[in-house]
């Protein structure tokens, strides 16, 4: 019973406040650590559909740092980041925005988040 609870187990970190996004991206960018970010709200049908997608894609590529802002809870967050429609996708690193998707299409952000992570992977070694 463990190991099912186990693999149930996200790897998506919830932003809760404007210090924990600030401290998970200065670890990121620290550790040179690429992130998504899916920023979404609870009223948002299109935005929760793609939940499954996201969670998917953070077992994928375990190399990177997924994040879910939900915009009402952190407003400050939303703001800084120019976010006007859920859902909303950034792919960053070292601090800045490199792609960002608007709407749900869980293709393209697998094709953008798997064109973002090869694009990191060789960023990191040059």
């Amino acid at each position: 019973m463990a190991g099912n609870q186990q693999l149930k187990e996200s790897r998506v970190v919830k932003v809760d406040s404007e210090e924990s996004w600030d401290l998970f991206f200065s670890q990121a960018t620290n550790q040179g650590c690429p992130v998504v970010v899916h920023f979404t709200a609870a009223w948002c049908i299109p935005s929760v559909a793609m939940t499954a997608v996201f969670e998917d894609l953070a077992l994928n590529y375990q190399d990177m740092l997924f994040l879910v802002v939900d915009v009402d809870e952190v407003k400050e967050v939303a703001s800084k980041m120019e976010i006007k429609a859920m859902p909303t996708f950034l792919l960053m690193r070292e601090g800045a925005q490199v792609d960002k998707l608007v709407g749900a299409n869980p293709d393209e952000i697998r094709k953008r988040t798997e064109a973002f992570i090869r694009s990191s992977r060789s960023h990191k070694m040059t």
